[in-house]
């Protein structure tokens, strides 16, 4: 089975920040480039932290309100500081958490969840920028087409679990929704081959309705 990677699904045209950019050319940077954040880059291109909307606007809710009817905020040091920062290595959140391009997909997904962030600076082996990898650029195996994800079920994972024995099951997918029916020979085959097919890219569940003929080797 072919796994999509990070670099095959990241972004390579990638905007970046330097880490003496000032606020507001940073705020038009994000504007300029319809993006909601920026990894910042030292001088030999490695990223340092990222910048995003969120880091920006502690600018103003660290702001006491003229008018007084909202409170004022009670901010941690650190936030106090990224309030008052004026450059982008003083907003930006750091340090820089990266994947790496060969990495899969759920690797990259577990990351982002680990780390509560919605996308990760790619870097290469000496640590230098190589794109952006976003949630929604890893959601986008999904829109594999489904004769797609069927032909590498019944190619690679069934052939390769069942040899010849492999057209004696059967494959629909529907909206990435994988049914396995048929027979196979021993019970046991029968949890690997719905293991494999969730690791194929696209699948979004799978449902077997799989006989058996002997439930020992």
């Amino acid at each position: 089975m072919h796994h999509r990677t990070v670099g095959e699904l990241m972004t390579r045209n990638v905007v970046r920040a330097r880490r003496d950019m000032p606020f507001k050319e940073i705020v038009k940077l994000l504007e300029d480039n319809d993006v909601s954040a920026v990894p910042v880059v030292d001088e030999l291109d490695r990223p340092v932290g990222v910048v995003s909307e969120a880091d920006l606007m502690r600018k103003s809710s660290g702001r006491s309100d003229p008018s007084g009817r909202a409170p004022i905020p009670h901010l941690e040091a650190w936030e106090r500081a990224k309030a008052e920062g004026t450059r982008a290595e003083e907003l930006m959140s750091a340090p820089a958490v990266c994947a790496r391009p060969e990495w899969t997909v759920v690797e990259a997904a577990r990351l982002m969840e680990v780390q509560n962030v919605k996308r990760l600076p790619v870097v290469d082996e000496s640590d230098r920028l190589q794109g952006v990898v976003s949630r929604s650029d890893l959601l986008r195996i999904f829109l594999r087409r489904d004769d797609a994800i069927r032909d590498e079920i019944t190619g690679d994972v069934l052939r390769r679990t069942l040899g010849p024995a492999a057209s004696q099951v059967t494959v629909d997918v529907h909206e990435g929704g994988v049914t396995l029916g048929g027979t196979v020979g021993i019970k046991l085959l029968i949890p690997v081959i719905e293991r494999l097919c969730r690791s194929v890219d696209g699948v979004v569940s799978v449902s077997e309705h799989i006989a058996h003929r002997t439930d020992g080797p």
